[in-house]
């Protein structure tokens, strides 16, 4: 069953390859949807697809990339939107 999540990442998440690689991490695991980063330093995610897929990118934010310090992220679930693909947004 597909989900949609808004997923808020806080730490240290900017600077740090979190958006490409979150990018990187959501396609490998079959999930659609945007990454930015929000002027309050945190990274802002909409991630969709199915439970299983989802739960494997919501690990890997809950980590992040090599040089970030995730200390921790808000998820709720939200209307499913159809995203064809992951993008990055500046």
């Amino acid at each position: 069953m597909q989900k949609t999540y808004e997923i808020k990442i806080y730490g240290r998440v900017q600077g740090v390859n979190f958006r490409r690689t979150a990018a990187w991490r959501a396609r490998m695991f079959g999930v659609v949807g945007f990454v930015r980063n929000e002027p309050d330093g945190s990274v802002f995610v909409e991630a969709e697809g199915d439970e299983e897929c989802l739960g494997k990118f919501l690990a890997w934010c809950r980590k992040g990339s090599l040089l970030a310090k995730v200390e921790r992220i808000d998820v709720s679930g939200i209307e499913t939107k159809n995203y064809k693909e992951f993008k990055i947004q500046r």
